[in-house]
């Protein structure tokens, strides 16, 4: 294994603008780059990075419609 550095033979993609706020950007010599992903325009690609701190996907809530006569009998069955 060794004392070798952990990032000597990869190479990070600079940040895109979708990044910026997040709290994985890491900056060195050699720029700004995410320190989870190696392409962060490919985590993007789909909409959402889901490593992204700055940014919580939308979740969509649906209501669903309860039958009264069933939540009646789940309620009565509950005393």
């Amino acid at each position: 294994m060794g004392n070798k550095d952990n990032n000597s033979n990869v190479n990070f993609l600079p940040i895109i603008d979708k990044c910026e706020g997040c709290g994985r950007i890491v900056e060195d010599e050699q720029g700004r780059h995410c320190k989870s992903y190696l392409i962060p325009a490919a985590k993007w690609k789909l909409g959402f990075c889901n490593f992204a701190t700055h940014a919580k996907p939308e979740i969509d809530i649906i209501k669903t419609r309860v039958n009264p006569l069933k939540a009646a009998k789940r309620a009565s069955k509950r005393k």
